[in-house]
């Protein structure tokens, strides 16, 4: 008897400069790479994923990569979001049906590569356009605080909703949400269903991209992943990394 084939995807970065909190964040190269390197270093160890593309606005992006060896794309700059860079990067590259194509955010560093196979493999295990991560609440993380977004999932392991608010209500039991890990698998089909869909009450609302899949009828499948490691917004975050990283360096030369 045959096992089922593999679960393969190509992990698209988008990467732009701008940026209101952190001007040019994915470029910081504390370290001695730019952070976007970080992340794609961190794409190509996800037994899932053979080929990692950051998909840029910019030229500096390019050249600033290109000593790390990744594949770079330049895309228009003019995207309002990284979702549409990644529809025309998929496009552009020709990515066929059979591939994942895994929406890898650029100021994720360290980003988990289990976290990036677990997306893959729900998009394909459960039949939906799209699937995306959840994860337990840290003890130290805050339900109501509006920069965490929180999601419910059905029986299915289908996302119902995502609210930035602490949802639903535990009137009699604690609440049973997940904090979102803003981490998608796509199959390349629905990218281009994704730009032209209109944007939505609930999207605007609270202004969550992902509310328009749902309000438009598709899908979300929804992989749980036990833990994940924030996003840098700030310069300050991103501080809190370089300390790790450093840190995790030091300790591996032990």
């Amino acid at each position: 008897m045959s096992s089922a084939p593999a679960v393969r995807a190509v992990a698209i970065i988008p990467a732009r400069l701008a940026s209101e909190r952190f001007p040019r964040k994915v470029l910081a190269d504390t370290t001695g790479k730019p952070m976007v390197v970080h992340v794609a270093e961190a794409a190509s160890n996800a037994k899932t994923v053979e080929r990692v593309v950051i998909a840029c606005d910019s030229q500096e992006i390019v050249d600033a990569v290109a000593p790390h060896g990744f594949e770079c794309l330049l895309t228009d700059p003019d995207h309002l979001n990284g979702t549409a860079r990644v529809a025309e990067a998929a496009r552009i590259l020709d990515i066929a049906e059979d591939l994942a194509v895994v929406n890898v955010q650029g100021d994720e560093p360290e980003i988990e590569p289990a976290t990036i196979d677990a997306a893959a493999e729900a998009l394909f295990d459960r039949g939906t356009p799209v699937a995306t991560i959840g994860v337990p609440f840290g003890e130290d993380e805050d339900p109501t605080n509006p920069n965490i977004v929180k999601l419910v999932c059905n029986t299915r392991r289908e996302a119902m909703y995502f609210s930035r608010a602490p949802i639903p209500f535990g009137r009699d039991s604690a609440p049973a949400y997940y904090k979102h890990v803003g981490l998608y698998a796509y199959r390349r089909s629905f990218l281009e269903i994704v730009t032209t869909l209109a944007p939505t009450r609930l999207e605007q609302a609270e202004k969550l991209e992902q509310l328009r899949f749902l309000e438009h009828g598709y899908a979300i499948a929804v992989a749980r992943a036990e833990s994940s490691m924030p996003g840098i917004d700030t310069p300050e975050q991103y501080e809190a990394f370089v300390r790790r990283y450093r840190n995790r360096a030091g300790s591996a030369q032990v």
